[in-house]
């Protein structure tokens, strides 16, 4: 074996030592993260009867679907995950709208005041959303309309992020395309919806599913807004269950409205992971 292969034998031998190190490292930490997501699951699977006893361990030690039969057939939270998605898809349906219509005039559109209109929404990232609450619920009030769908989706889609990402994304679009588009007699809402949107598919999913998760995890304003049981969402609804434990059916039951809540989080990123990823790779282009 000659200097050269030695030394490139070292190398790999280096590499693969870090490789293992990396990975190993990620291994842990992902575990770490795992085990309270699994316990959980374990518990909701486990009978109430058993944990009165003792919590246990990662599996359950015994095996029952009680709980989840007992949350659909009597529980409230069917009511509160029904509230909570039909807020968090009419949000997240408004904030695209808004949030591509606004990118696509700030970034494609000249017009007087666009300067001023893009740095007093940008404005908006600076200010935080507990100094707008008394004005917002004075507001909502005389209207009477707290303790409804509307109420909890309207504050929530005002975005100025969503108008920011989206101004970026249409400005990476090179312009030939769009002048390509006006000279074959199409005009400003066909470019915008039949060209422009399309490209913006990363990005508009990417934005679609980080305002679905705020929404869905959002606990303050609906904690001001909705006051009426019925109108709960499902954080301030497991709030309540957990407020009044000594009240609840159990440690299973809580654990089971705890999984039925996450559960469409962990959906969403599985099928629509690759489309994050690839809205990533697009915002590195800027």
């Amino acid at each position: 074996m000659t200097t050269q292969q030695a030394g490139s034998s070292t190398i790999n031998w280096k590499k693969w030592i870090w490789l293992f190190t990396f990975y190993a490292v990620l291994g842990v930490f992902a575990f770490i993260w795992l085990v309270p997501i699994v316990w959980a699951i374990s518990m909701s699977f486990t009978p109430n009867t058993v944990l009165a006893r003792q919590i246990g361990g990662l599996l359950p030690t015994a095996f029952t679907f009680e709980n989840y039969e007992t949350l659909m057939r009597v529980s409230s939270v069917p009511r509160w995950f029904l509230n909570s998605m039909i807020v968090s898809v009419g949000t997240t349906l408004g904030v695209l709208v808004i949030s591509s219509m606004a990118g696509y005039s700030l970034s494609r559109i000249n017009f007087r005041g666009k300067t001023f209109i893009t740095v007093f929404i940008l404005a908006g990232l600076m200010v935080p959303e507990q100094a707008v609450f008394i004005p917002l619920h004075i507001m909502f009030s005389e209207w009477g309309m707290h303790n409804t769908h509307v109420a909890l989706m309207l504050p929530r889609m005002a975005i100025p992020l969503g108008t920011f990402i989206m101004m970026q994304f249409f400005r990476a679009i090179p312009m030939d395309i769009e002048e390509a588009a006006s000279i074959d007699g199409a005009n400003r809402l066909t470019v915008y919806l039949r060209i422009m949107l399309p490209l913006t598919i990363p990005a508009l999913t990417t934005l679609g599913i980080f305002t679905f998760v705020l929404s869905w995890n959002d606990f303050l304003w609906p904690l001001v807004s909705a006051t009426r049981s019925d109108m709960f969402t499902i954080t301030i609804g497991l709030a309540s269950l957990q407020g009044n434990f000594a009240q609840s059916e159990g440690l299973g039951s809580l654990m089971t409205s705890a999984v039925v809540a996450s559960a469409p989080m962990l959906l969403l990123f599985l099928f629509f992971q690759r489309y994050i990823v690839q809205a990533v790779k697009t915002g590195t282009r800027f």
